[in-house]
C-alpha cells in the first residue's frame, strides 16, 4: 500500500500479527517533494452537475495523519447531506481491515485537512463515523463527517468532487491527487485487471496507470481524477515496487485463466464507480440497495 513508513509500521502493531499490505520504502517517501503539475480539466458543480472548465488542483482533496483523501458527493448527493470523505481501507485509523472483513457505521473522529486549489490547508474536518471500509473486493473507507457540503462551501468556498458512477475508460488521461504530499501525478489509464492480489488481499477490476503515474507512500487513498469531466474514477492504492510476484509492496496481475503478471515499477487504483448505487438519499449507507455490489458484513 502506498503509506508512510512509520505508519505503516504502526498499522501493522495495532493490526496484529499476519501479513501486512504493501508499504513504501523510506528512500520512496524521501523523494516525494518534487514539482506539481496542473493541467485544465472540467470540473462539475454540486449542484447543476454541469461541467465547468478548470484545473485539476487539489481543492476538496484532504489530508490525513498517513494517507491522502477527498471529500466526495454522489451525482445524487443534496447539499443538505453530511459530506464524506473517501480514502483507502488500508488508511483506517484502527489498522487494516482483515480479508472478508467489511466494517459499516464504525464511530470514529479522525480529523482531516481540507485544502484549497493551492495546496493549502484551510480547516480541519472532523469524521462523525466510519460509514464503510473493506480491502476485499476492493480497498476504501469513507468517513461520515459532521459537516454538510453547503456548510463546508459557506465556510470555506470548496466544493465537494463528484464521483462518477460510470466505468472508467482505457486511455483516459487522468490526475492522482495526493492532499498528502500536495503533489499531482499525470498518466493515463492504461488498462483494467482481473485480480490484483498483494499478500492476503485481492481486488477485482483495479485500475492499472501507465508508467507516469509513479505515486509513493502517503499517496493512499489519492482521488483519481477524469481530466476530462473532473469527477473521481477512482482511488490509488498500491504498486509493484520490488518486481516480487503477489507479495508485500509487490501486487502481481492475474487474469481469468489465473496467469500471473508482474509488473515492476507500475503503480495501480481501485474503481469507485460502484459506490454511489450504495448511498441512497441523505448520503445513507444501504447495502441492500438495487445495483450495490460493495461487499457485505
Amino acid at each position: 500500500m502506498r503509506k508512510p513508513f512509520a505508519a505503516a509500521l504502526f498499522a501493522l502493531v495495532i493490526a496484529g500479527a499476519g501479513v501486512a499490505p504493501a508499504v513504501a520504502a523510506p528512500q520512496a517517501a524521501r523523494t516525494a517533494q518534487a514539482p506539481q503539475a496542473t493541467v485544465t480539466a472540467s470540473r462539475t458543480t454540486e449542484a447543476s452537475g454541469t461541467a465547468t472548465l478548470r484545473a485539476v488542483d487539489f481543492a476538496g482533496t484532504v489530508s490525513l495523519s498517513n494517507c491522502s483523501g477527498s471529500v466526495i458527493r454522489f451525482p445524487k448527493s443534496a447539499d443538505t447531506d453530511p459530506a464524506l470523505v473517501l480514502t483507502n481501507g488500508h488508511c483506517l485509523e484502527t489498522g487494516f481491515p482483515s480479508p472478508g472483513e467489511v466494517i459499516v457505521d464504525q464511530s470514529s473522529s479522525r480529523s482531516f485537512g481540507l485544502l484549497n486549489s493551492s495546496g493549502t490547508r484551510v480547516a480541519t474536518l472532523r469524521a462523525s463515523k466510519v460509514a464503510y471500509s473493506t480491502m476485499t473486493d476492493t480497498d476504501i473507507t469513507i468517513y461520515q463527517l459532521t459537516r454538510t457540503y453547503a456548510q463546508i462551501r459557506s465556510s470555506y468556498g470548496i466544493s465537494a468532487l463528484t464521483v462518477a458512477d460510470t466505468h472508467p475508460v482505457a486511455g483516459t488521461a487522468i490526475k492522482v491527487v495526493s492532499g498528502y504530499w500536495k503533489r499531482i501525478y499525470s498518466c493515463n489509464v492504461d488498462g483494467f485487471v482481473y485480480r490484483l492480489q498483494e499478500g492476503d488481499w485481492t481486488w477485482k477490476d483495479s485500475v492499472r496507470y501507465t508508467s507516469a503515474c509513479n505515486t509513493i507512500g502517503g499517496t493512499s487513498g489519492s482521488p483519481v481524477v477524469d481530466n476530462t469531466t473532473g469527477k473521481v474514477v477512482a482511488v490509488n492504492n498500491t504498486g509493484n515496487e520490488d518486481g516480487e510476484r503477489c507479495t508485500v509492496n509487490n501486487p502481481c496481475e492475474v487474469d481469468a485463466n489465473g496467469t500471473v503478471t508482474v509488473r515492476k515499477g507500475i503503480n495501480y487504483a481501485e474503481e469507485t464507480y460502484q459506490i454511489p448505487a450504495c448511498f441512497g438519499p441523505g448520503n445513507k449507507l444501504n447495502l441492500s440497495a438495487s445495483g450495490c455490489v460493495l461487499p457485505r458484513p
